[in-house]
């Protein structure tokens, strides 16, 4: 069992890293140049992508502690045969890279995953993240139950897409979701909803955690990220009639299908594969990023949805249907299998959203916008 950390005990466990840790607007913590702790620096990402670097004051073999405490809390070797350290709480992920294969020094990133959803329709259309239209097109996409994929490269904020449109399910409707690095924090946001999350490690697998899926009586199936063979079992899991999200590295939703097919790997039938793609996987979604520059010099990356796409496989032909594409809407590219799809779940206008209940702001202070979610608070116990 991993070890708990109260609240307060947390400031000598990071020491000087402990204001960017409690920064809920830091998402990532750098340090580089790790030469025993001289000249050290930190690199900082906020929320809106920024990154920049900040001075700061290590005391003397901090790293060489930091690292001992790190790896005494999840009982790991660190040298030279083992140059890699990894640990997690609910809320950060740590990787320390030994500085025999870190040429710098000594390498510490800190990710801060926390029970936020940052997006919320204001500041979606406000910074040019989608269109009112586009944002009604996705969540009536939600409201009928379309398997969606999110993609995009690293850093695109996949997830966090993922994240503002799954709490569109309504409450009585069973989600599961399936992680390795706690990002989701599903529960914390809805803790009025159905739901189940599950943590793929050494013993379970994204495969196993898949088909333990279909024992727990799911409606909805949320796999933070396909990267392998696990695809053949959401597949299959979707052709049962459960819906899901997921996310996955594409720089195109229309070479989705490619990727999936590859990830399967040659041991399938291609071609049956392929079909099944077309056939239960519904909407594709690309985010993207742009650098850009403030009035005052500072850059930032925006974020914002740069393609949407349909799948369908249509009378013995697979189709992908662009529906977005370089911030062109075409909603006269609709097929009539979509339409019916709309039309079941009581919507006759895709790219207009009628609310099924109570849609509230909870704490706009931290940009969480959910029915009846709230923010529970951090814990930050490493294990």
């Amino acid at each position: 069992m991993a070890e708990k950390f109260k609240i307060e005990e947390t400031r000598q466990y990071f020491g000087p890293l402990y204001p960017f840790v409690m920064e809920d607007d830091i998402t990532d913590i750098d340090i580089c140049d790790c030469r025993n702790g001289e000249d050290a620096f930190v690199w900082l990402t906020n929320s809106e992508n920024v990154r920049y670097k900040k001075e700061c004051a290590f005391p003397d073999n901090f790293i060489e502690q930091f690292t001992k405490r790190v790896a005494n809390t999840v009982s790991r070797s660190f040298h030279k045969q083992s140059p890699i350290l990894e640990a997690e709480t609910e809320t950060l992920r740590i990787t320390i890279v030994h500085e025999s294969v870190s040429v710098l020094g000594r390498s510490i990133s800190i990710r801060k995953s926390l029970p936020y959803i940052r997006l919320t329709e204001e500041n979606m259309l406000e910074s040019g993240y989608c269109s009112k239209e586009v944002l009604a097109f996705l969540k009536n996409c939600v409201k009928a139950r379309l398997n969606i994929v999110f993609c995009g490269e690293p850093a695109a904020g996949k997830t966090e897409c993922a994240k503002f449109f799954s709490s569109f399910i309504p409450d009585n409707e069973r989600v599961i979701t399936i992680e390795d690095t706690l990002e989701w924090h599903y529960y914390e946001l809805n803790p009025q909803k159905d739901c189940v999350e599950l943590k793929v490690n050494s013993t379970m697998d994204y495969t196993k955690a898949i088909k333990t899926c279909l024992r727990l009586n799911p409606r909805w199936i949320m796999l933070s990220e396909t990267r392998s063979k696990e695809v053949v079992y959401l597949l299959e899991c979707f052709s049962t009639g459960v819906r899901g999200m997921t996310t996955l590295h594409s720089d195109d939703v229309r070479n989705v299908p490619d990727r999936m097919l590859n990830m399967a790997g040659g041991d399938r039938d291609i071609t049956n594969m392929e079909n099944d793609i077309y056939n239960f996987i519904n909407v594709g979604v690309l985010l993207n990023r742009k650098e850009e520059t403030t009035a005052d010099g500072k850059h930032f990356a925006r974020r914002f949805i740069d393609q949407i796409c349909l799948y369908e496989r249509n009378r013995g032909e697979n189709h992908v249907i662009m529906v977005l594409e370089n911030g062109q809407l075409n909603e006269k590219n609709l097929p009539q299998t979509f339409l019916e799809k709309m039309k079941k779940a009581g919507v006759l206008d895709p790219f207009s959203y009628e609310e099924l209940g109570v849609w509230a702001k909870v704490d706009s202070d931290a940009s969480i916008m959910l029915k009846g979610g709230t923010y529970r608070g951090r814990k930050t116990a490493i294990g």
